[in-house]
């Protein structure tokens, strides 16, 4: 290897020949390598207090091959922090020495120190994750540096999509992918950057514009892929129409399609159902049916790309086919959770006011499941997936951060959100057992459902006290986020939304009772005495009510607090950073603060229109 080195160590390709024989080296022969690689670099001698920089651009690209294969067998992992900062400074000095080679380069070719610019972004983020705050800032600034002085380069785009997203700042995440114009079958491999974190920051008219994309993508090809087909019969190509066939089929039961389509109707829902109109004319819309589901769970393919993001870690680090399978059996309880969730959303504009008559109740109707059988099917299979999900995230499975990204499922059944929308959906097969039986022979019903709405209630105020706590916080020149606090917010906005599609099907159930119970009143001269059923839903609209009013202010403060908040220089360790890094330091972190302005913004927005639509659930 060393040999191969002395021969080819200037060609970019060195490092990806010498990375398959890094094995056969023991883990005590790893320094001994380096160190030989590093004696027969042509560097010029230092002077004092520099560093031994390199002539020309083929001494920099040995140097760097030396560098991404210190990374590779291990050696950055050992070193004290102390040694790593220096590392890190290292690096980002010869990154920037290097730019020297590349000012004759055009603004679409990339500088040729720019691999020093991402190793040293990955040293950063190794002490972001043994808890320095300050490390994460220091690598965006970074990156946003390495950007400006290279803006065709996707990785630096990548990695800062990664890092803004993960810091839960989604609009300049947003913004840095559209700048990479992804072009036909990137929209199913690398799109998962983007859509997994949309909704869940926050950002819904950006989620919406996301998914939009995505799925112009998936439907052109189902239209494209045909003309395909009739092209190769039409000019004798048939050996290609097994090709074209094979490539429709792997995109439309991709993975990636099923889950951006599910989350674009969850979320058109969210936005819109009794709202601008009713959750019926959203469900009839979209051709909804809790019957039906057409996800494609056998044959499911996972078209994600998850080494797009460039890396030199050692294999124990890397990404591996286990964190593959896992993230992959994720990804599939998760889409269960929410294939289900909008399932369910459908068949509840099904359970309407029944005229029948008592105990009329029918498993089959002409040897088709009842409605109502659908349902609690449907609530079954809910149930039994949530046991599946705590247990799969029991585990506490983390994967590389340069690998698949975690779903949501870990938030949603951490914040507590998984328990309200399932008491929720409980709450529908009461209701339907209210309106079958009515009010005469529904006592224990009644007081299930008394029960129900205490506990949901309850459900809802500790989701809300989770997501309170402070989003950005500036002190000693050194910056934190909670970006927790938003996701807890977008899983309250869910619950609640889930809370009073439901709550909008039992006041109509309520309302017939109401009607007959005044017309007795009138009819009979002593008085009749009024269910608690009745009094226990006004007190749960009212609980209701008082609890979004409280949700409202609070995102108020909160939205108040981060505009107030001034945003102030950054420093590494009480050693101010160079103007031009101050420069990209306040870019950065102006970037994150308002973005969760805007999250804030439109997460009150939904909220106080669903604050609205309360005045509509009274009896």
């Amino acid at each position: 290897m060393f040999q191969y080195f002395l021969k080819f160590g200037d060609k970019p390709c060195c490092f990806t020949d010498l990375k398959v024989f890094v094995d056969l080296l023991s883990s005590s022969q790893h320094s001994s390598f380096i160190n030989r690689l590093l004696g027969s670099l042509p560097l010029t001698p230092p002077t004092e207090g520099n560093l031994a920089l390199p002539a020309d651009i083929k001494a920099m690209q040995r140097h760097l091959c030396v560098v991404q294969l210190t990374r590779l067998v291990g050696l950055s992992y050992k070193m004290e922090k102390a040694q790593k900062q220096e590392a890190i400074r290292e690096v980002i000095a010869r990154y920037r020495h290097g730019l020297h080679f590349g000012k004759s380069c055009l603004k679409t070719e990339l500088q040729f120190s720019d691999y020093y610019c991402l190793i040293g972004a990955h040293m950063m983020l190794d002490l972001w994750h043994d808890g320095d705050d300050w490390a994460v800032w220091q690598c965006l600034a970074l990156l946003e540096e390495g950007l400006s002085n290279s803006s065709s380069n996707a990785q630096f785009k990548l990695l800062l999509i990664r890092i803004y997203c993960t810091l839960g700042a989604f609009e300049p995440a947003m913004e840095l992918y559209g700048s990479l114009d992804a072009k036909h079958i990137q929209h199913d491999t690398i799109g998962y950057l983007l859509t997994r974190f949309a909704a869940p920051l926050g950002h819904y008219t950006a989620a919406s514009q996301s998914f939009n994309a995505a799925l112009r993508f998936f439907h052109s090809n189902q239209k494209d892929t045909s003309e395909y087909i009739i092209q190769a019969y039409k000019y004798g190509a048939f050996e290609k129409i097994p090709e074209f066939i094979a490539f429709r089929n792997r995109l439309n039961n991709s993975l990636h399609f099923a889950q951006v389509r599910t989350e674009r109707m969850l979320l058109d829902l969210l936005l819109d159902a009794n709202i601008s109109t009713s959750l019926e004319e959203n469900i009839k819309s979209m051709s909804l049916s809790p019957e039906e589901d057409d996800i494609p769970w056998k044959d499911l393919q996972d078209n994600r790309d998850l080494t797009v993001l460039f890396n030199w870690d050692s294999k124990d680090r890397d990404i591996s086919v286990e964190h593959r399978q896992l993230s992959l059996e994720e990804e599939q309880i998760w889409l269960l959770i929410r294939s289900l969730t909008l399932r369910l959303v459908s068949g509840l504009t099904t359970l309407n006011h029944t005229s029948e008559p008592k105990n009329s109740e029918k498993a089959t109707e002409n040897g088709v499941s009842s409605k109502i059988g659908t349902v609690r099917n449907l609530i079954r299979q809910y149930e039994e997936t949530l046991d599946s999900a705590k247990q799969f995230n029991e585990r506490m499975i983390k994967y590389p951060f340069l690998g698949p990204p975690s779903s949501r499922l870990a938030g949603f059944l951490g914040s507590g959100s998984c328990q309200c929308q399932k008491e929720a959906f409980q709450l529908m097969n009461d209701i339907y057992e209210l309106d079958t039986f009515g009010l005469d022979d529904s006592c224990e019903v009644q007081e299930k459902i008394g029960n129900r709405l205490k506990s949901s209630l309850c459900h809802l105020q500790e989701l809300f006290h989770r997501c309170k706590g402070d989003l950005l916080v500036f002190q000693d020149g050194h910056c934190k986020v909670s970006p927790h606090v938003i996701e807890n917010l977008v899983f309250f906005v869910e619950a609640i939304s889930v809370v009073l599609w439901v709550s909008g099907y039992f006041a109509g159930v309520l309302r017939p009772f109401k009607s007959n119970l005044q017309k007795k009143k009138k009819k009979k001269k002593d008085s009749v005495a009024t269910p608690p059923i009745f009094t226990g839903f006004q007190d749960y609209v009212t609980g209701l009510q008082t609890l979004l009013t409280n949700v409202t202010d609070y995102i108020r403060e909160l939205e108040t607090s981060l505009v107030a908040l001034k945003i102030e220089d950054l420093s590494l360790n009480n050693v101010n950073f160079t103007e031009e890094e101050k420069k990209f330091t306040r870019m950065s972190s102006e970037k994150v603060h308002n973005s969760f302005v805007h999250s804030l913004q439109e997460i009150g927005d939904l909220l106080r229109k669903r604050l609205e639509t309360i005045k509509k659930l009274k009896l």
